[in-house]
């Protein structure tokens, strides 16, 4: 009984998982009408396990037709609810996907920026030594007083440089920071993909991107082609399994009543046995006697 009551329980609890999975895929498919959408999936998967359970109980009453339609509705609520599951695993994967695709935009769009400031940083610099290399030109010559005037003249020149230099030093700094952070959020999401690739690898021989979605979709068929169906024979087993401790509660009663009922005949035939024992242990022995007038009289005693 443990164990039937167990079955039924997790025949339950799967269904019930399997449904919640469903609605969400299910919404995501037909996000328009989502309140519509959980409800009727509430009621379907409500019905389907009704309907398997009433149809193994009532099997062999069932005409073929209504039987038929019975396994046909199941069966079609069973993959309404996998397409639902399909979805739900399939619109997870893609958010995944999503994430990474961005982090790897996101990270070749930083790293162009800091290509960008070193050409800046490169370009400033190249300005500077040109600068420089004007002012050695005024020393070679022993043109100190005008190599000192032109360094004057470039004052302000060299000061928007050298801020070009430090913001660009900054933002390649901020930008490194940044995609350090990308990186990192993109190996923890290629870590949880990991097991994926390892399957990819086996099946497939390679873990490029088109084999991965391959093995992403096989994964997810093998859990749909699991998931509702194992709820459904889980709720027959434990159908079967009530019905079958029915049957032996009925079967231990019949024999409780049976041997009830021989004890008292048992004990009824061993009184009635006795009483004819004692009756026949009663003895009478026939006395004749003659009275004063010569009357003859015959009784027992």
């Amino acid at each position: 009984m443990t164990l039937a009551l167990l079955t039924l329980l997790t025949a339950l609890a799967i269904s019930a998982v399997a449904a919640y999975y469903s609605i969400i895929g299910l919404i995501a498919i037909f996000s328009a009408a989502a309140i519509p959408i959980a409800v009727m999936g509430v009621v379907l998967e409500t019905g389907k396990l009704v309907t398997a359970s009433w149809l193994y109980q009532n099997w062999k009453r069932v005409n073929v037709l209504l039987k038929t339609y019975l396994i046909s509705a199941v069966l079609v609520l069973m993959f309404i609810t996998s397409m639902g599951i399909f979805g739900f695993l399939s619109k997870a994967h893609i958010e995944q996907t999503t994430i990474t695709s961005d982090n790897t935009l996101k990270i070749e769009l930083i790293e162009s920026q800091i290509q960008r400031e070193r050409r800046t940083i490169e370009r400033a610099e190249s300005t500077l030594a040109r600068l420089d290399s004007a002012l050695d030109k005024y020393i070679e010559l022993d043109r100190i007083t005008k190599g000192l005037d032109a360094r004057k003249e470039q004052e302000e020149e060299r000061n928007e440089l050298n801020a070009t230099i430090n913001e660009s030093t900054d933002a390649i700094s901020t930008l490194t920071k940044e995609m350090s952070e990308l990186n990192a959020d993109r190996i923890a999401i290629e870590a949880e993909v990991g097991p994926i690739k390892y399957i990819a690898e086996l099946i497939y021989g390679e873990s490029s991107s088109g084999v991965l979605e391959d093995a992403v979709r096989g994964v997810i068929l093998i859990i749909v082609f699991v998931f509702d169906p194992l709820a459904v024979l889980l709720l027959v087993a434990a159908n079967m399994s009530l019905k079958e401790e029915q049957t032996k509660r009925r079967r231990r009663r019949t024999i409780r009543k049976s041997r009830e009922k021989k004890r008292k005949e048992t004990a009824w035939e061993r009184k009635v046995k006795e009483t004819k024992e004692q009756d026949t242990e009663l003895k009478f022995t026939k006395v004749t006697r003659t009275a004063d007038n010569g009357t003859k009289m015959e009784f027992y005693e």
